[in-house]
């Protein structure tokens, strides 16, 4: 019995070298990074969803047929939606595949939600100061984007 728990702590101990301990944290980091897919997955039908059932009724139902009940700028914001969802899923399938964090795919992935949030930016709710955090933002990453590529293509040659 003694042996057995000498044997258990030693087995335990092993478990924690560097070797070790970065392969079990290899199998949870490719563990949660399934499981967010998954869940984006998931996301993305029911996004998809929603938005054909919302321009179904809004095509069929609203008078006059053919028309749009909620502005075009919502239905933009909805098809957004979906590509940015599309677009974390791309990141996270990236990682799975290279386990690398592919930078240059973020920053795209942030320069679309940050057009969405311009297309969609309503200057009754916010203010002149809003929309300014939103170009600098956008510069910010158009300029991050244009570098990394740039280092990329570089790196190739």
């Amino acid at each position: 019995m003694l042996k057995q728990i000498r044997k258990l702590l030693i087995n335990f101990g092993q478990q924690w070298r560097d070797e070790n301990f970065m392969k079990s944290i290899h199998v949870i980091e490719n563990l949660v990074s399934k499981v967010l897919s998954v869940a984006l997955i998931v996301v993305i039908i029911v996004s998809l969803y929603d938005l054909v059932v919302i321009l179904i009724r809004d095509l069929f139902t609203t008078e006059p047929i053919g028309f749009f009940g909620k502005t075009l700028i919502e239905i933009f914001g909805l098809f957004l939606n979906i590509l940015i969802a599309l677009e974390l899923l791309e990141n996270i399938t990236a990682y799975l595949r290279k386990h690398i964090v592919q930078v240059e795919l973020v920053v795209v992935t942030a320069l679309i939600a940050i057009s969405r949030k311009i297309i969609i930016f309503d200057p009754n709710k916010y203010s002149k100061d809003d929309l300014i955090a939103l170009t600098v933002g956008t510069l910010a990453l158009a300029a991050s984007y244009w570098l990394i590529r740039k280092v990329n293509r570089d790196n190739r040659s």
